[in-house]
């Protein structure tokens, strides 16, 4: 069992993008459980490397992602917290592997529409992490302090966040528009 510092912020972004559909017509959750792996990749390139949907052994819905955020490969374990048309809440148990090693963080990724009109939206992509024991332990071990760890997680998620969701609108408009 993971240990999660919920009051420490590693990093927390929240970008905006426009959807060019009725909000009606928008289903997040469908498009994320059913986001093809190349689709996944264009997303935000070079970073994106795979994606897939599972489930847990409890039947709850997951969306595996394998991406490189700043200098770290992570492998994101995201379960469904809120998986509606409209707000999708995930939560990952993500490994993160570093050139120092691995271990563990926890990310929230929280993805929801609004409506701006009658054929258009806003989608908000907002991706925050926090650190585990074994996260502050491998800090300390490395002779690494939280602050300066944070500022690298920051630029470097805020930089990610900042490339994939213009596009994550895109594609999520193109499914909405191919629903007739």
């Amino acid at each position: 069992m993971t240990t999660v510092q919920a009051d420490l912020v590693l990093s927390d972004s929240v970008f905006h993008a426009q959807i060019n559909a009725p909000v009606e017509k928008v289903d997040i959750a469908k498009w994320l459980f059913g986001l093809p792996d190349a689709e996944y990749q264009r997303c935000a390139p070079p970073d994106h490397i795979a994606a897939g949907a599972t489930t847990t052994d409890e039947g709850r819905p997951m969306s595996i992602n394998v991406e490189v955020i700043g200098t770290s490969l992570m492998v994101q374990h995201y379960v469904g917290e809120i998986t509606e048309p409209h707000h999708c809440r995930m939560v990952s148990a993500s490994d993160v592997f570093t050139p120092q090693g691995h271990t563990r963080v926890q990310v929230i990724w929280d993805l929801s529409v609004t409506r701006l009109g009658e054929d258009r939206c806003e989608y908000a992509n907002s991706v925050t992490a926090h650190p585990t024991e074994e996260f502050l332990g491998f800090l300390r071990d490395h002779g690494v302090t939280f602050e300066q760890a944070a500022g690298e997680r920051q630029a470097a998620s805020s930089d990610h966040n900042s490339r994939e969701t213009p596009r994550f609108a895109a594609s999520i408009e193109r499914a909405a528009l191919s629903r007739g």
